[in-house]
């Protein structure tokens, strides 16, 4: 079952979520230290890991599964997030350079489906950086927090799945193996936990989290017959830099085609 964003956001505001954020933060930073120029998708609720790349990027979106529900992102700006069918993304194939994936692999109903629409916005060499649940931890073992929902996985899982859906993992991270309670002297020593449980990486790991940071290969997956019927005709976002979407009325069919035009940040181009 799907955790709504309500609770979500809760969650990162809470002491517990404030070491999930801290950690996890961490790990995405090493394997994405530089992003001048590139466009970034957060995938799932990644809004609190999204804000420190908005000003180096060339756009940062903040896609969130109509199952979950949406908040306004940025606040104060105009906002950059979206509610979608992870399946079938309003993007344009080839169109993002890098994706973090979080709070979402879990929930869906078909976890490879969802790579291979990964595999398809992002751009050949895109990488994606993915934070699931450990089945083995305890943080999948226990409902208080987000990560407890949801199918976690083992790295095998991960692996497999990754394989099927053509993306090549370069990197591994096990992080959180802080048990997962509200307790002020466990979040005290969390730092410590931290640092004994990356000392001992033990293929029966207790961490609460994988982060994987993966590649694309350059061979197109096999898309699955509901995906490719539901790709027919659907809402294109197209990430761009210069001025703002225009639309002229074609003759004959009475659609809006989208001319070349595009503004510093992105539109939704609708087919009425």
């Amino acid at each position: 079952m799907s955790i709504d964003v309500i609770d979500l956001s809760a969650f990162y505001k809470s002491s517990l979520g404030l070491i999930a954020h801290r950690y996890t933060e961490r790990a995405i930073n090493r394997f994405m230290p530089h992003v001048h120029g590139q466009r970034i998708l957060g995938l799932g609720h990644a809004t609190p890991y999204l804000e420190k790349y908005r000003e180096e990027a060339a756009s940062v979106l903040a896609f969130m599964p109509a199952t979950q529900g949406v908040v306004n992102w940025p606040s104060g700006a105009h906002s950059s997030s979206a509610l979608i069918d992870p399946l079938t993304m309003p993007l344009a194939d080839g169109s993002i350079d890098r994706v973090i994936l979080i709070h979402a692999l879990e929930m869906v109903q078909s976890p490879s489906e969802l790579l291979q629409e990964i595999w398809r916005i992002l751009t050949p060499g895109g990488r994606l950086v993915m934070i699931t649940p450990n089945r083995r931890g305890l943080w999948a073992r226990m409902d208080t927090t987000p990560f407890g929902h949801g199918q976690p996985f083992s790295r095998t899982q991960l692996k497999a799945l990754m394989r099927e859906a053509l993306f090549s993992p370069e990197s591994w991270a096990e992080i959180l193996y802080v048990p997962p309670l509200d307790n002020r002297i466990l979040l005290q020593t969390a730092s410590a936990w931290e640092r004994f449980g990356s000392s001992f990486s033990l293929p029966f790991s207790v961490a609460g989290l994988h982060v994987v940071d993966a590649t694309k290969q350059l061979y197109r997956p096999a898309i699955s017959g509901n995906a490719q019927k539901s790709r027919r005709l659907r809402q294109v976002l197209m990430p761009a830099t210069h001025s703002p979407v225009g639309f002229r009325r074609l003759r004959g069919n009475g659609l809006n085609k989208p001319v070349a035009r595009h503004s510093g940040r992105v539109n939704t181009i609708s087919l009425i």
